[in-house]
């Protein structure tokens, strides 16, 4: 299977952590943060008597969730090129790393729409209103939990693919 590769011709920034490959250190930081982001904002959104006491870690978990997932995509798109140079196996395991690095981008664009509007209702609820507060709690709400979803499916497709063989 032929596949581009941002870094060909390269040494790419995420490549590697002491020596090791880094997609696998990387991976459990935002395995960590974007369901611990998830959570909270929906607790946030959806428990106003608990919002003064965790504002800020809503607003800290906004941030280091999707810049987490951000790294993590990074490196899994080193250790692709590191290990396979722009082609990826044959056959079922080429199939798997395909699967699982589908999951990349959707993770990044709702753990960073998640990440958006946690701020947005912390930073901006109690000035907004009571209807447009609540729309924007409504989004947060969808939000956290698409990003749960692919933070689960990426995770799943990839333990299959390194675990199945």
């Amino acid at each position: 299977m032929r596949w581009s590769s941002p870094y060909v011709g390269r040494r790419p920034l995420f490549e590697e952590i002491l020596g090791l490959p880094a997609h696998p250190l990387i991976i459990h930081a935002a395995v960590v943060f974007t369901p611990l982001a998830a959570v909270l904002s929906l607790v946030y959104a959806v428990v106003p008597r608990w919002r003064a006491r965790i504002s800020w870690a809503v607003a800290a978990s906004a941030v280091i969730a999707p810049l987490s997932v951000l790294a993590a995509r990074q490196s899994g798109l080193a250790l692709e090129e590191r290990l396979y140079h722009g082609r990826l196996p044959e056959g079922e395991f080429g199939q798997k790393i395909m699967e699982h690095s589908g999951f990349a981008n959707p993770l990044l664009f709702s753990t960073a729409g998640m990440g958006v509007a946690a701020l947005a209702l912390v930073f901006g609820a109690e000035r907004l209103g009571k209807v447009p507060a609540a729309v924007l709690s409504g989004v947060t709400v969808v939000l956290a939990l698409v990003a749960g979803f692919y933070v689960f499916r990426a995770g799943h497709s990839g333990a299959e693919a390194v675990w199945s063989f």
